[in-house]
C-alpha cells in the first residue's frame, strides 16, 4: 500500500481561500489562466499520493457562486484534429465533454472562445456546431507580431480587435482542451476590453507544476519535465524572483522567457503589472500540503520510470523522436533511478521468457505479484488479472473462475462471427464473463469483489497493448507501462 504523501483536504480548503484573496486585490474580475486538467488529473494523483483527480474540480466547487468557466480552443487544433493523448479524442469533443463535466456539477460555462480564428473550414462548422448546441461562441483572432511588437498587441488592431466575452461572475476560469489553446491572450485580451470599460480586472494563472516551493530537481517537479518531453518544458529556477526577494523558487521556461512581455502588457494596459516574477503570477497551493515528503519522493520517481516507457513506446509508434526518449532518460539518472527499479518488468520479462509468450504482471497493494502469459483462449492481460483477482480473495489458484466451456463459445463468436483476428478474450471481455459467472459460482463473486483493490497498481506488458486492453486499464486505474515492442510483426497495427 503507497504511503499517503498529500493532504488533500487541506489543499482544497487553502487553495480556494488563496484564489479568493488574490481575486480581492483587483476591483473588477480576475481572469485565471488554469493550465493542465481541471479534473481527471492522474498525474497529479500518481505523483502526490492523497491527491484525488478531482480535487481541483472540487476546489472551484467550494466558490461556484463566484466562478464562471470559459473553454479556450486554438482554431489550427480543430482544423488539424488534434487529440488529447490520454483520453484518444480530439480537442473539439474535449471541449463538449468539459461542457458535459463542469455543467454536471453546477459550474457555469458561459463560453467558448476559438482562438487564432481564420475561418478555417473545420473551425467554422465546430462554431455552428456549438451554437445550434445553445453554447456562446467568441472569436478570438491572429495578431500580427504577439507577443512583441506591444505598440500592434495593445490596440484597437491587436487585443481590441477580438469579440468581447460577455461573462457574470467576478472569477473567470480560463480553461483549454490542452496546452497552446490561447488561454493567456483569451486573458489578456478580456483585460483590455474591460480596461475600455473601466473594469479594472487582473490576472493570475494556476499550475500545479512545476511546483514552486519544491526543490528544482525534486522528483515530483522532475515527473513533470517527463511528462512535457514533447513540449520540452523545462524546470528552472525564477530568476526574476530571485533578484526582487532574494528567494529560490522553481518555475518553467516558458513562462520564464515570455515574463518579460507579458509584464509590460499588463503595464501597458493596467497602468502597472502587480506582478514582479512570473511565480508572483502563480496561486498554486500544492506545495503547502505535502505531508511526507519521502513518498512525495518515491512516487516521483516511479512516475519518470512510466514516462520513460510511455516514450519509447511512443517512439516505436512515431509519437516521439530520440531527442524526446534522450530526456526521459536524463531524467532517471537526475531523479537517481531506473527501469529495473519497476519490480513489475522484471517480473513479465521473467513470465515471458519462461513460457516463451507476451506477458503481463501486477503488483498487488501488499506488494506481490500475479503474472499471466497469453494461452489459446485469454490475452496476457486477461490472465494476469484473473490471477491477481485469486490471490486478492485467497482463492485457490486450481480453482477455475470461468467455466473453459463458457469461454470457448465466445472466442468462437469473435473468430467466426465478429471477424477478429485474434480468439483470445481482452480484459473486458473477461469481466463480463466473470460477472456471468458469478450469478451461480461463488469464488466468481469473491473474485469481482476484489476489483476494486486494483486501483493504483502498478502493471507491466512485455509487447504494446492494443487499444480494447488500453482503454480498459485506464478504466481500473491501474498504472500500466509496456515494453517498445509490437504484438506481431505485422506493419499495420490497430491502435
Amino acid at each position: 500500500m503507497k504511503k499517503i504523501a498529500f493532504d488533500n483536504d487541506k489543499y482544497i480548503r487553502i487553495q480556494s481561500e488563496h484564489i479568493l484573496k488574490r481575486a480581492s486585490q483587483f476591483e473588477g474580475k480576475l481572469y485565471l489562466e488554469f493550465g493542465g486538467k481541471l479534473f481527471d488529473d492522474e498525474h497529479a494523483s500518481r505523483v502526490l499520493p492523497g491527491f484525488l483527480p478531482d480535487s481541483k474540480l472540487k476546489m472551484l466547487l467550494q466558490m461556484k457562486d463566484a466562478v464562471e468557466i470559459v473553454i479556450a480552443i486554438h482554431a489550427k487544433d480543430i482544423e488539424n484534429n488534434k487529440q488529447r493523448g490520454d483520453l484518444e479524442i480530439g480537442y473539439d469533443l474535449e471541449v463538449l465533454r468539459l461542457i458535459d463535466a463542469f455543467r454536471s456539477v453546477n459550474l457555469l460555462v458561459g463560453s467558448v472562445v476559438i482562438t487564432r480564428y481564420e475561418n478555417q473550414p473545420s473551425a467554422v462548422v465546430f462554431k455552428e456546431k456549438l451554437q445550434r448546441l445553445g453554447v456562446k461562441v467568441y472569436l478570438h483572432y491572429p495578431i500580427a507580431g504577439y507577443p512583441h511588437d506591444l505598440n500592434t498587441v495593445v490596440s484597437e488592431d491587436g487585443l481590441g480587435r477580438n469579440e468581447y466575452i460577455e461573462t457574470e461572475k467576478s472569477i473567470i476560469v480560463v480553461t483549454a482542451p490542452g496546452p497552446g489553446s490561447g488561454k493567456m491572450a483569451t486573458c489578456l485580451s478580456q483585460m483590455y476590453h474591460d480596461n475600455k470599460r473601466g473594469i479594472m480586472a487582473g490576472y493570475a494563472k494556476f499550475e500545479t507544476f512545476p511546483i514552486w516551493n519544491i526543490p528544482l530537481q525534486h522528483p515530483v517537479n522532475l515527473a513533470y519535465e517527463a511528462a512535457t518531453v514533447d513540449l520540452n518544458d523545462i524546470n528552472m529556477i525564477d530568476p526574476f524572483h530571485l533578484q526582487k526577494y532574494n528567494e529560490i523558487v522553481v518555475n518553467y521556461n516558458r513562462d520564464v522567457e515570455v515574463f518579460p512581455l507579458l509584464s509590460t502588457i499588463l503595464e501597458n494596459i493596467l497602468g502597472k503589472s502587480p506582478y514582479y516574477s512570473p511565480t508572483d503570477m502563480g496561486v498554486n497551493m500544492a506545495g503547502h500540503c505535502i505531508i511526507d515528503d519521502e513518498a512525495a519522493q518515491l512516487a516521483g520517481k516511479e512516475e519518470i520510470v512510466r514516462r520513460y516507457y510511455h516514450t519509447l513506446c511512443d517512439l516505436k509508434t512515431g509519437k516521439a523522436n530520440d531527442s524526446m526518449v534522450e530526456k526521459a532518460r536524463n531524467l532517471m539518472a537526475l531523479a537517481k533511478t531506473k527501469p529495473e527499479d519497476r519490480v513489475v518488468v522484471e517480473a513479465a520479462t521473467k513470465k515471458s521468457k519462461q513460457s516463451n509468450e507476451t506477458a503481463f504482471a501486477i503488483q498487488l497493494p501488499n506488494g506481490e505479484i500475479a503474472v499471466g502469459r497469453r494461452t489459446p483462449l485469454l490475452g496476457a492481460p486477461a490472465a494476469a488479472l484473473i490471477n491477481a483477482l485469486k490471490k486478492l480473495g485467497n482463492i485457490d489458484d486450481a480453482m477455475p473462475l470461468i467455466s473453459k466451456n463458457f469461454i470457448e463459445p465466445i472466442n468462437d463468436l469473435k473468430i467466426n462471427t465478429l471477424g477478429h483476428s485474434s480468439p483470445r478474450l481482452h480484459i473486458e471481455e473477461v469481466l463480463l464473463a466473470l460477472s456471468i459467472s458469478a450469478l451461480t459460482n461463488p469464488l466468481a463473486s469473491v473474485a469481482m469483489q476484489q476489483l476494486s483493490k486494483l486501483k493504483n497498481c502498478e502493471c507491466h506488458s512485455t509487447v504494446m497493448l492494443d487499444a480494447v486492453d488500453r482503454n480498459t486499464i485506464k478504466k481500473l486505474k491501474l498504472n500500466c507501462t509496456s515494453e517498445p515492442i509490437f504484438r506481431t510483426k505485422k506493419l499495420y497495427h490497430k491502435k
